[in-house]
C-alpha cells in the first residue's frame, strides 16, 4: 500500500515554542504602548500588529483585535488599517477551517488595497498588503483543491512581491507555487518552483530551508529519483538538527523511514519510525503520530512479525479515531483485518474489514463530493477563462485591424501627398523650363533685330530710301510675328513658315537676288502641331551669311517639314559653299555669331528634352552645300 505524502505548506511558518514566548512579550509590550496612544491610525495599527501576533497562538484573539482594528479605520476612514483588518480577519478564519468567510475577507482586503493604489501606484505597504491578500487566497483555494484559481493568485502576489522585492515572501509564493504543482502531479513544474524557494532562502538565510528541501526530496523520491531524495534528505536532516523545527524534523524522519523501507533496509527504517513517533508524541501531535505508527506496524507486518505490526497498527487506529482523521483510519482498519485474518481470527478480520469498508466509502463519497465541486469550480474558472480569453481576442483582432487602418490611412495620405509634390515638382521644372526657353528667345531676339536692323542700315545706303522703305515694311511684319509669338513655348507650323517667307523675302532684298527659296510642307505636317519659335531661323540665316553671299553665282535654300517615325522633322538645305571652305574665311564677327546660334539652339533643345522626356536631336552634314536635319518631338499647340 503507498503511504499517503503530506507537503508542508509554508505560508504562516512553522512556530516552535521559544518563538511562542517571545511573541506573547510582544503582545503584552503592544498592549500597554496600546493604553498610552492617542492617534487613532496609530492605534489601529497596533491593533492589527496585535492581531498578526496572535494568529498562530489564538485564531479567536486574531478575530477580536482585527475587528477592533477595522472599527477604528472605518470611524477615521483609514484605508490602510481597514485593508490590513480584513487580512487578519481572513487569517483567523483559515485557521478555524471558515474558507468560505475568509475568502470574503481577503477580497474585501483585496478591493481597499486596489483603491489605495489607485491614488498611490507606488506605494510599497499597499502592494504588500494587495499581495498578501492574493496569497491568502491562493492558500485557501489549494485547500480546496481549485488549483487553477490558486496559481492564478499566487502569480499575482509574486508579482506584486517582486516589485517590492521582498525575497522572503517571494520565497513562500514560489513555496506555494510549487506546492501547488505537486498536487496537481506536475512535478517538473513543482521542481522548478521549490527550487527558486530554496535559492533565495538560502541567500537570505531562512529557518524554511530544511522544509524545501524536504518537499523538494518527497518529489525526487515519488520520481523513483531515490539518490536525489536521499541527497536532499540528508541535507535537510542536518539542517534540522540546528533549528527549533521539531514538527518539520518528525515529518522528515518519516520521510526517511519511507525512503530506507524502499531500499529495503528495514533496521533504518524502523529507526526513523520510531525517532517520528516519539518526536510526535512529545509534541502531542496524533497525526503525524498516526501515520508514524501505521508505517511501522505495516513495515513489521511484511516482515511477518505479526504481534509487533499489532502492536503498532492499533496504536495509529486509536489515534485516528481520537482526531477523527478518515483517511488514516481507512488505512489502519485494514491492516488490522489483513493482520487479524493473519492470525486465522476470522471474526476481528470481518469486523474490521467492515469498519475499513465504511471508511473507504465515506472516503470515497467525500472525494466524490470534492471531485464534484472541484469539476464545478473548475468549469466557472474555464468558463471566466474562455470568456477573458474571447473578449481579449476581440480587442486584439480590434487592435490588429485599427493598426492596419492607420496604417493604410497613413499609407494614402503619403501617396496623396508624394504624388502632389511630384506634380507641383513637375509643373515647378515645366515653368522653369518654359521661362527658360523664353529667357532664351529674347536672347535670340536681339540677335535677329541687329542683324536685320545691319541688313536696313546696308539697304538704305545701297538702294535709296523708296527700298529702304519697302524693305522696312517687311521688316515691321517679320517683327510683329515674332514679338506675338515668342511669347509662348510653341508657335504653329504655318505662323512659322509665314516668318521664315518674310524674313528670305527681307534677306533677299538685301543681297540682290543673291539666292532663290522654297519653303515645303508635306500633308503629314498638322495643321496644330507646333515648335518652339525661332528655332529654325538660325540655321536659315547661316545658310544666307555662310553658304550664299560667298558663293560666285546664285544659290537656292529650301526649308522642308515633314513627320517620319512620330518626329517632326525640320531640313535646311543649301548649296553655298559648304562648312569647310566657309571656316577658311575669316569673317571673325559672323562667325560669333553663329556660334552664339547653335550654342543656345542646342541648349533649348537639351531643356525640351528634359521637360517633355522625348528625344530632340540637330544634325548638320557637308555635301554640295550643308543639311541642316532637326528631329523634334511632335507637340500640338492647344
Amino acid at each position: 500500500m503507498k503511504n499517503k505524502i503530506h507537503i508542508i505548506i509554508l505560508f504562516f511558518g512553522l512556530t516552535s515554542s521559544n518563538q511562542l514566548f517571545s511573541q506573547k512579550s510582544e503582545i503584552d509590550s503592544l498592549k500597554r504602548v496600546l493604553q498610552v496612544t492617542k492617534v487613532d491610525t496609530s492605534k489601529a495599527n497596533i491593533y492589527n500588529h496585535i492581531a498578526n501576533k496572535y494568529k498562530e497562538i489564538n485564531p479567536d484573539s486574531t478575530a477580536f483585535y482585527a475587528q477592533k482594528a477595522a472599527l477604528y479605520s472605518k470611524q477615521i476612514k483609514y484605508g490602510f488599517g481597514l485593508g490590513n483588518s480584513y487580512i487578519n480577519l481572513g487569517n483567523s478564519n483559515i485557521i478555524l477551517g471558515n474558507y468560505e468567510t475568509a475568502t470574503v475577507c481577503f477580497n474585501k482586503a483585496a478591493e481597499q488595497f486596489q483603491v489605495l493604489l489607485k491614488s498611490d501606484d507606488e506605494n510599497f505597504q499597499y502592494k504588500n498588503g494587495l499581495a498578501r491578500a492574493f496569497a491568502s487566497l491562493g492558500v485557501i483555494y489549494s485547500e480546496q483543491g481549485n488549483y487553477y484559481v490558486s496559481l492564478e493568485n499566487y502569480h499575482k502576489a509574486l508579482k506584486l512581491y517582486l516589485e517590492v522585492g521582498q525575497k522572503n515572501n517571494i520565497s513562500k509564493i514560489y513555496n506555494n507555487i510549487g506546492i501547488a504543482y505537486k498536487s496537481q502531479r506536475n512535478n517538473t513544474k513543482a521542481l522548478e518552483y521549490l527550487k527558486k524557494a530554496l535559492k533565495i532562502q538560502t541567500e537570505i538565510g531562512e529557518q524554511t530551508v530544511p522544509v524545501t528541501l524536504t518537499n523538494i526530496g518527497v518529489i525526487y523520491f515519488e520520481q523513483n529519483n531515490l539518490s536525489e531524495a536521499l541527497k536532499h534528505y540528508s541535507k535537510a536532516e542536518n539542517l534540522f538538527k540546528k533549528i527549533d523545527n521539531t514538527r518539520g524534523f518528525a515529518l522528515l524522519n518519516n520521510y526517511l523511514g519511507d525512503y530506507y523501507k524502499k531500499t529495503k533496509d528495514n533496521t533504518k527504517a524502523i529507526s526513523y519510525y520510531n525517532s517520528a513517533v516519539k518526536i510526535y508524541d512529545e509534541l502531542q501531535n496524533k497525526h503525524g503520530a498516526s501515520l508514524a505508527l501505521y508505517n511501522l506496524g505495516q513495515l513489521y507486518f511484511d516482515q511477518k512479525n505479526f504481534t509487533e505490526s499489532m502492536k503498532f497498527a492499533e496504536k495509529s487506529l486509536t489515534y485516528a479515531k481520537e482526531i477523527g482523521v478518515l483517511d488514516q483510519t481507512f488505512h489502519s482498519e485494514k491492516l488490522m483485518s489483513e493482520l487479524y485474518e493473519a492470525q486465522n481470527n476470522q471474526a476481528k478480520s470481518l469486523e474490521h474489514f467492515k469498519q475499513y469498508i465504511i471508511a473507504r466509502d465515506s472516503l470515497t463519497n467525500m472525494e466524490n463530493s470534492k471531485k464534484f465541486v472541484r469539476a464545478e469550480m473548475d468549469f466557472e474558472y474555464q468558463k471566466k477563462e474562455a470568456l477573458l480569453h474571447e473578449k481579449s481576442k476581440r480587442l486584439t483582432q480590434l487592435t490588429i485591424f485599427s493598426i492596419i487602418g492607420l496604417l493604410l490611412l497613413a499609407g494614402l495620405i503619403f501617396v496623396i501627398y508624394n504624388r502632389r509634390q511630384i506634380k507641383k515638382r513637375l509643373t515647378l521644372q515645366k515653368e522653369v523650363a518654359e521661362y527658360e526657353q523664353k529667357a532664351l528667345h529674347l536672347q535670340m531676339n536681339p540677335h535677329f533685330v541687329f542683324n536685320c536692323l545691319g541688313s536696313i542700315s546696308s539697304f538704305i545706303v545701297q538702294n535709296g530710301t523708296d527700298s529702304a522703305l519697302k524693305y522696312l515694311s517687311k521688316f515691321s511684319k517679320l517683327m510683329r510675328l515674332t514679338l506675338e509669338y515668342s511669347k509662348g513655348s510653341l508657335i504653329p507650323i504655318d505662323k512659322e513658315i509665314e516668318s521664315l517667307k518674310n524674313y528670305l523675302e527681307l534677306e533677299q532684298l538685301r543681297f540682290h537676288n543673291k539666292f532663290d527659296f522654297a519653303i515645303k510642307s508635306s500633308d503629314k505636317v498638322e495643321f496644330n502641331m507646333g515648335l518652339p519659335p525661332l528655332l529654325i531661323q538660325p540655321f536659315v540665316e547661316n545658310a544666307i551669311l555662310h553658304g550664299m553671299v560667298p558663293k560666285e553665282g546664285n544659290g537656292k535654300i529650301e526649308v522642308n517639314f515633314d513627320v517620319k517615325n512620330g518626329q517632326l522633322i525640320c531640313s535646311i538645305l543649301d548649296d553655298g559653299i559648304g562648312i569647310s571652305k566657309s571656316k577658311e574665311i575669316k569673317e571673325n564677327s559672323v562667325q560669333a555669331h553663329q556660334s552664339m546660334a547653335l550654342e543656345i539652339t542646342k541648349k533649348r533643345l537639351e531643356i525640351m528634352e528634359a521637360t517633355i522626356a522625348k528625344s530632340a536631336e540637330i544634325e548638320i552634314i557637308e555635301n554640295n552645300g550643308t543639311t541642316v536635319t532637326l528631329r523634334l518631338p511632335i507637340q500640338y499647340i492647344k
